[in-house]
């Protein structure tokens, strides 16, 4: 059965598209045996081109920056995966935080090689890698959220994504290190998680009732009142834009 919730885009389909060329993909199939020993290493991408038959400059002309274009790869196609999954499955019955469990551990499941993704965390931590890391981070929570159908338009669509990109790194880092069967540490670690990002949830809607913080939280709501999600890509490549008012 198809998901209510899912509205048939994808999230940052222009971004991610390149991962669905098959000259692409060939290369990453071609480069995860060697990730193992290489890491994402331009050692490992001219392996990876050679066992495919391409010359390097063949394989630049397809990843200019070599393997980490590959990284990124494997990580949107992780991230196809999960929206696929989300989008045949039926969570009509399932309550909101469930869904979100539900969409974590799809993403879990999508990983090709635990292996690789080890190495691509170490390579995205890097200080030179690190804003892609965290562009893939966001990128992921913002694939979760969208095959959710999470409707937000306002500055919650960017806590949603900014919570939920903390919550996607602290389970990886949590999944490369569980061997429980099955995974099961993990799925619990992924409720502890998402029960506290409710806490949080509760305490800022307590605030927001409360007639002592009325002054603040309004204030902020009409400060944040101009914030909107970036239904369009906004000029110079900016994540959002500000509008007056509504």
């Amino acid at each position: 059965m198809t998901n209510p919730y899912f509205d048939g885009t994808d999230s940052d389909a222009s971004e991610s598209g390149r991962a669905d060329d098959p000259e692409i993909a060939r290369l990453l199939d071609a480069i995860l045996p060697h990730v193992a020993f290489d890491g994402w290493s331009e050692a490992a991408f001219r392996a990876a081109a050679h066992e495919t038959g391409m010359t390097v400059p063949q394989a630049h002309a397809l990843c200019p920056r070599g393997a980490i274009d590959l990284a990124v790869a494997l990580h949107d196609a992780g991230d196809r995966a999960m929206v696929e999954a989300v989008r045949a499955a039926d969570l009509t019955a399932m309550r909101y935080r469930d869904r979100v469990a539900f969409a974590l551990r799809a993403r879990i499941e999508a990983v090709r090689d635990k292996e690789a993704l080890r190495r691509a965390t170490a390579l995205f931590a890097l200080p030179h890698h690190a804003a892609e890391g965290s562009r893939l981070l966001w990128r992921t929570a913002d694939a979760i959220w969208t095959a959710l159908g999470d409707a937000s338009d306002d500055v919650n669509w960017y806590t949603k994504r900014a919570t939920l990109s903390g919550v996607w790194a602290s389970v990886v880092l949590y999944w490369l290190g569980d061997d429980s069967l099955d995974h099961q540490a993990t799925w619990s670690f992924i409720d502890r998680r998402i029960d506290d990002v409710m806490r949080i949830e509760s305490a800022k809607a307590r605030a927001n009732k409360s007639v002592l913080l009325k002054p603040l939280t309004g204030a902020l709501s009409f400060l944040f009142s101009g914030v909107h999600a970036p239904h369009h890509k906004p000029p110079m490549d900016l994540p959002g834009h500000w509008s007056p008012r509504r």
